[in-house]
């Protein structure tokens, strides 16, 4: 398990959210990137030195600090959609390979290269720069249908990252509320909602709308 790429955004017009910039185009990067926590949402800041997001209403913040998406996936996608995806290209922030980025549990955590912990907080939710990103119609249902999001994951250890570096689990909760299971409960399948309560290190948002579920 290892970073195929760390990936780095640069702004760009975003016509598709009535935003001025957008930090989806994520280009791998060289060297060490520093990897710190950002504090709470609202600022626009990410974990990843040199990035940050836009929409700061919907993105940033401890909680989406850093995406991973696994190169597996995207591979999948490519024989899908017939064209090349590049590493960064769904906006993640670590390409990851022989990691399986969807099965991890919430609370879970990886440490990668010797200095940075990181923490599975919540699946990725698609939007419409997403869908304008890929200039596919029809996009955030068709990946909301294929139930392969990718994780948003905190900063529990600072430190620097770079290409190449290796993944390892270094602690796995006792339950069985995975990246995948959030997703479809927060998509498709409102009724695994009260599920999601046994997993203690989803964000508060999401806690709450499992618990207004669960005394619905």
């Amino acid at each position: 398990m290892k970073l195929l790429s760390v990936n780095v955004g640069r702004p760009r017009p975003n016509p598709w959210k009535g935003l001025s910039a957008t930090g989806i185009d994520k280009q791998p990067v060289d060297g060490p990137v520093a990897v710190t926590a950002p504090g709470p949402k609202g600022t626009g800041a990410v974990g990843l030195a040199g990035d940050r997001v836009y929409d700061v209403k919907h993105h940033g913040g401890s909680d989406q600090a850093v995406y991973a998406y696994a190169r597996e996936d995207l591979d999948g996608w490519e024989a899908e959609l017939g064209r090349p995806l590049a590493n960064g290209v769904f906006g993640e922030n670590l390409t990851t390979v022989g990691l399986d980025v969807n099965g991890a549990l919430i609370g879970e955590r990886w440490r990668i290269g010797p200095d940075v912990v990181l923490e599975v907080s919540c699946a990725r939710i698609p939007c419409s720069t997403f869908e304008g990103w890929l200039q596919r119609e029809g996009w955030i249902t068709r990946f909301t249908r294929a139930g392969v999001p990718g994780a948003y994951l905190r900063v529990v250890e600072p430190g620097a990252i770079r290409t190449g570096d290796p993944v390892g689990i270094v602690h796995r909760p006792d339950h069985d509320v995975t990246v995948e299971v959030v997703f479809r409960a927060m998509t498709l399948e409102p009724a695994l909602l009260p599920r999601l309560l046994a997993a203690d290190a989803l964000p508060e948002e999401v806690r709450a709308l499992a618990h207004r579920r669960t005394t619905a």
